[in-house]
């Protein structure tokens, strides 16, 4: 959803970045790179010491690096399969980085074993996501789109963290991750069922 409604206004956003970015030398793998390293320390640094509003402004930061890079290979003419290869794989590394930070804090000093389950499901169920649409993908069929695309999961899991952090109760981040986990689970099936239906359409004589 959120795909279609913040990409188009976010990339107006960076392209103003994203060229001065490609005419100080900086490729778009490098910033590729970078922003899931950010992403990645920012997770694994901060949540698991309970920091969970300053680790999400860190995190947001480097988010943005996933808008430049596409935006970056864009103004070159340079969109390749390596590149959206390599993008790819590290946005899996920076949503593991995530909800695995949020997992450690939870399951110790945190102290809340429920919301610790929730945000390791949340990490499973997000990762068939997208490992769903590259197997139909690789199989010469599609399965994009859904509930819970990437974009909306980092939202709703960023937004409530940071609330978290500044003082709410964790049973936001709790529900949030809930209803997160039902989205997930329910973009599987979403995509199973487009697979089938395009399995079945090929089969037909």
């Amino acid at each position: 959803m959120l795909n279609r409604y913040a990409r188009a206004f976010v990339t107006r956003l960076v392209t103003p970045v994203a060229a001065g970015l490609l005419r100080a030398g900086i490729s778009p793998d490098a910033v590729t790179v970078v922003g899931t390293l950010g992403v990645t320390v920012g997770a694994l640094i901060f949540y698991p010491r309970g920091e969970l509003f300053t680790g999400t402004l860190v995190i947001t930061a480097f988010v943005l690096g996933d808008f430049l890079d596409g935006t970056m290979a864009r103004l070159q003419n340079r969109s390749s399969a390596w590149g959206a290869f390599l993008d790819s794989t590290l946005d899996r590394v920076a949503d593991a980085a995530v909800f695995g930070g949020l997992v450690l804090w939870f399951s110790g000093a945190g102290d809340s074993a429920v919301t610790a389950n929730l945000a390791l499901l949340c990490l499973v169920l997000g990762s068939l996501v997208p490992y769903a649409r590259a197997r139909a993908e690789g199989l010469g069929m599609t399965a994009s789109g859904g509930l819970a695309e990437r974009a909306d999961r980092l939202v709703a899991v960023l937004v409530a963290t940071g609330l978290v952090g500044l003082g709410l109760p964790t049973g936001l981040l709790t529900v949030v991750l809930a209803l997160l986990a039902v989205a997930s689970a329910w973009t599987v099936v979403q995509r199973v069922l487009a697979v089938r239906r395009q399995a079945l359409g090929a089969s037909r004589p």
